[in-house]
């Protein structure tokens, strides 16, 4: 079950007219603050990440389904999303306590390297590699127009800094 921090942030999100990857964001940064905090462990960033749009889904945020992943993790993310939007088949069923506490266990098990910065930094350099550069810019484009000024201004400041660092070396 997501936080109530989290589960205000992701509305909050959505209000603001941000995209369904944004709000399912939230969710997968509090997947990699519990393995941070020593809550359970993951086997990689991918896992991670997996879990926390899985709870986004559960959690009503309207994720597409996934391209290119096995029939399986489609049928569950599609099961995922029918829990979330409220359209599950039969009657809503508890959660079996046994396969609760096998997943909590295996979890646990896992190491915690998975939510290092360095990993989620090797992560989200070979996804961006994966889009092409009309993709990106697109993606910035958009991310520019739902910041605000205030938040181009603060982006702008960051950016001379990142140059200047850079050039400094």
């Amino acid at each position: 079950m997501p936080e109530k921090e989290t589960m205000e942030r992701a509305r909050k999100d959505k209000q603001e007219g941000k995209a369904p990857s944004t709000q399912a964001g939230e969710f997968v940064k509090e997947e990699m603050d519990h393995i941070r905090e020593g809550k359970h462990g993951a086997r990689s960033p991918q896992q991670a990440i997996a879990i926390g749009l899985s709870k986004a889904r559960r959690a009503g945020v309207k994720l597409p389904p996934p391209k290119n992943a096995s029939e399986r993790t489609r049928k569950q993310a599609a099961r995922d999303d029918a829990k979330g939007s409220g359209r599950s088949k039969g009657t809503a069923r508890k959660t079996s306590r046994k396969r609760s506490q096998a997943t909590s266990r295996a979890l646990k098990r896992e190491g915690h390297a998975a939510a290092s910065h360095r990993a989620l930094s090797k992560q989200a350099r070979s996804s961006a590699k994966k889009r092409g550069a009309a993709n990106r810019s697109q993606a910035a484009r958009k991310a520019a127009r739902t910041k605000g000024a205030g938040g181009r201004s603060q982006a702008a400041r960051k950016a001379a800094r990142t140059r200047a660092r850079r050039s400094g070396r």
